[in-house]
């Protein structure tokens, strides 16, 4: 059976090993990922065009698709899509006791 210290000094080689290993994996991600960068042109900048990172050959550069609408008033043709701040006309309306679901855009079946 091991003592308390030799199972420690175990504990603190294991882990001295393992930082070990992290490092020498992560050189080699490095490494791995250079090579690719350098083989196809690209640059870090590459890497982080567009918001937030990668973007596809698809993407009419970086421009993001419209939210369909899920509110609209009737009366004025105003909608709203249901995210961010609620518009001047709907908070008037749930004001005068309307409530949110009388706006809500029915899908055709």
């Amino acid at each position: 059976m091991s003592s308390l210290q030799e199972l420690l000094n175990q504990r603190a080689e294991l882990e001295r090993q393992i930082a070990e290993t992290q490092r020498q994996e992560r050189d080699e991600a490095i490494a791995t990922i250079r090579q690719l960068m350098s083989d196809h042109g690209l640059t870090a900048q590459d890497l982080t065009a567009g918001r937030g990172g990668l973007r596809s050959a698809n993407d009419g550069e970086g421009k993001r698709a419209k939210v369909a609408a899920k509110y609209r008033n009737d009366a004025t043709g105003e909608s709203w899509t249901g995210r961010g701040l609620q518009p001047k006309w709907l908070k008037a309306a749930l004001a005068e006791g309307k409530q949110l679901s009388d706006f809500l855009i029915t899908q055709p079946a």
